[in-house]
């Protein structure tokens, strides 16, 4: 069992350097199952990956260099909890930062489910203020 979650957490960070990182939304539709089930989409409960392709190239379009890094990994079973920070300046030229928990829960090595919880964006007021 160890390998497994080893396997899923390598899965989730991947995931999230093609996603977000790499800007390749298209993955999505590799590594997430079919019936996808996305119980904290921001419009909703979604399923299947295009509701989370369609938010993740809302979020490059408004924040062109947004980056998640990966904080804390957690694997148990078939599950994966990140908590993550994810950092980049709005269209506006404002640089904003949030942080998340996500949980993940993969199927024959695909993403079946996730709930996430983020906070509120922060903005920088100066270049000097550290986040």
């Amino acid at each position: 069992m160890k390998d497994q979650t080893e396997y899923n957490k390598q899965f989730i960070i991947n995931h999230f350097e093609e996603f977000v990182n790499k800007k390749n939304v298209a993955v999505a539709f590799q590594n997430m199952t079919t019936d996808f089930l996305d119980h904290d989409e921001a419009g909703g409960i979604a399923i299947g990956p295009q509701a989370a392709v369609t938010m993740m190239e809302g979020v490059h379009k408004y924040i062109p260099d947004i980056t998640v890094s990966i904080e804390d990994i957690i694997a148990e079973g078939d599950k994966v909890m990140v908590r993550n920070i994810w950092t980049g300046t709005t269209l506006e030229g404002k640089k904003i930062q949030f942080r998340g928990f996500v949980l993940w829960r993969l199927a024959d090595g695909k993403i079946a489910e996730r709930w996430a919880t983020l906070t509120p964006p922060y903005q920088r007021t100066s270049e000097k203020e550290e986040w």
